[in-house]
């Protein structure tokens, strides 16, 4: 699996190329700037992206709209972002063309290797690993707005784990419940928010956040 890894930062920079290394996966390029990074997507088309968000020269949102502008030439490109904080608006805009194959997660995610590993094999296979903050923030502002459709506590857990993209089976391993018993909340939670019921893992968090996100 080819990544193309974008951190201006050359210490970081080394030890997520030496970590992903370790674990299989082809470094097609490791690059500090945003322009770096702009030639790197077109020209060397890469399974999957790890990008930090804050890249040279502007060392602003530079490297998520790098990012933004290769999934517009390269639909589906799957993209992980990673951000020192919390940032909603980055959350919502690495979202919102509605594809598959996104991330976000904070830079402490990093030193588990085994969490950001999978992290980036989850993206680089479509699906969604966004960071448990995030959720955790998008979740709570959106309780102040409006009490998501009258979901129980133990939806709201459902409903928190399905957003940082995990299947009916991890989420009822963490949960100590049945496959079973989560496949009946999942259906409870779609049937509160309105929202049509997929099977598709990914899809189905691109929906709830989408619904979270409203108004936000």
């Amino acid at each position: 699996m080819r990544v193309v890894l974008a951190e201006d930062l050359f210490l970081l920079r080394d030890g997520l190329v030496r970590m992903l290394e370790a674990y299989g996966f082809e470094i097609a390029a490791a690059v500090e700037s945003g322009p770096e990074l702009t030639k790197a997507l077109a020209e060397l088309t890469p399974d999957v992206a790890v990008v930090d968000v804050r890249l040279p020269p502007s060392h602003t949102d530079e490297g998520l709209q790098c990012a933004l502008a290769a999934r517009r030439e390269r639909p589906g490109l799957p993209v992980l972002v990673l951000s020192q904080h919390v940032e909603q608006l980055y959350a919502r805009e690495l979202l919102a063309d509605g594809t598959g194959g996104v991330g976000y997660l904070l830079k402490d995610r990093v030193f588990d290797a085994e969490q950001f590993v999978d992290a980036v094999r989850r993206v680089a296979g479509g699906g969604t690993a966004m960071d448990p903050q995030v959720i955790q923030q998008l979740l709570a502002r959106r309780r102040v707005q409006e009490p998501l459709g009258g979901l129980t506590p133990r939806e709201l857990e459902v409903l928190e784990l399905m957003a940082q993209g995990r299947s009916n089976a991890a989420i009822a391993a963490q949960l100590f419940v049945t496959e079973r018993a989560i496949a009946k909340h999942t259906s409870n939670i779609f049937g509160k928010l309105g929202l049509a019921v997929s099977d598709d893992d990914n899809r189905r968090v691109l929906a709830v956040l989408a619904y979270l996100d409203r108004g936000l």
